[in-house]
């Protein structure tokens, strides 16, 4: 993830979940805040209620490939929580991704595609 750090605090998340701005999609919730900084921070959350270890993971793991993929599309400066919804864990690849765009189009956060 080149141009993004992680969110790791739970102040962050939270701050997030109060004060930024919602996307939701029948597999995800993408929570979105503008910033000052120069980079974008990244944070994602996926429940214990949705499976086991194996299968969370396996929904993480896409969550952040699907994000690395396409973060050239998003406007610097912005704060993103992905959140994984019961679907997301039936999905595959395609409807997750799918779902992601959607998410990003309902909050306007997507750029001309940079180099």
């Amino acid at each position: 993830m080149k141009f993004t750090s992680t969110l790791k605090k739970n102040y962050e998340f939270h701050r997030l979940y109060r004060k930024g701005k919602s996307a939701v999609t029948p597999c995800l919730v993408v929570y979105a805040k503008a910033t000052r900084r120069d980079g974008n921070r990244v944070g994602f959350t996926v429940s214990t209620k949705l499976g086991k270890a194996v299968k969370r993971n396996r929904v993480r793991r896409r969550l952040r490939e699907i994000y690395r993929l396409h973060e050239s599309e998003i406007a610097r400066g912005t704060d993103l929580v992905i959140v994984a919804r019961g679907r997301a864990v039936s999905a595959d690849y395609r409807q997750l991704e799918s779902a992601y765009m959607t998410a990003l189009k309902k909050l306007e956060l997507l750029t001309e595609r940079a180099p």
